[in-house]
């Protein structure tokens, strides 16, 4: 298998690490925001960067590398998402036979925006970080998930109208009156939504 290091000129290596430099950061940012682990970030991100680096030749050719970046961080958060749920899945069948165990959530629990993000399905939590964390337009997005723009537009609004109805109660059991951005933030009436 031949690799990009046996480039002429170096220039293939030279354009990585210019690549690297530049979206390193926000290749873990967006791993952070998916998996909701800030330990994995980075190393999500550099297997991602890795696994590019292994591509470089195809990379360096597409039509848009920073969303073919923010795809490969994207499944790998996928990945280890559903890793982790099997994991658990495990660990609650080994524990399903104690006696001991809590019968109910803790409902005087505070959810903020990372959990209710974390408790959102995969593409519904991928669209709205995206869109909202990322400011990426929704072909962007669809560009950076492989799907389509209609997909991004019904997926971003159904997770922002989930994180609204769990973070905007307060623990008053009412909706919120204005939107929730993923910061938490409600919009006023000059933002508007994105559509």
């Amino acid at each position: 298998m031949s690799t990009v290091v046996d480039t002429e000129d170096g220039s293939a290596a030279a354009e990585f690490h210019a690549f690297f430099e530049r979206h390193h950061c926000e290749l873990a940012r967006l791993a952070h925001l998916l998996t909701g682990e800030p330990d994995a970030a980075d190393d999500l991100a550099a297997d991602a960067l890795l696994a590019l680096w292994h591509r470089w030749d195809r990379v360096r050719a597409a039509e848009h590398p920073v969303a073919y970046a923010r795809g490969v961080v994207a499944n790998l958060a996928r990945t280890r998402i559903r890793s982790a749920v099997r994991e658990r899945r495990r660990v609650a069948l080994f524990w399903s036979g104690r006696q001991d165990r809590t019968e109910g959530p803790d409902v005087s629990a505070v959810v903020d925006v990372q959990g209710a993000l974390r408790a959102l399905p995969f593409r519904k939590r991928a669209c709205v970080v995206l869109r909202h964390a990322f400011d990426l337009s929704e072909k962007d997005t669809a560009l950076t998930l492989g799907i389509s723009v209609g997909t991004v537009k019904s997926q971003t609004s159904k997770g922002m109208a989930e994180l609204e109805r769990r973070l905007g109660s307060g623990g008053s059991g009412e909706p919120a009156s204005g939107r929730v951005r993923s910061v938490g933030a409600p919009l006023d009436a000059t933002e508007g939504g994105r559509r």
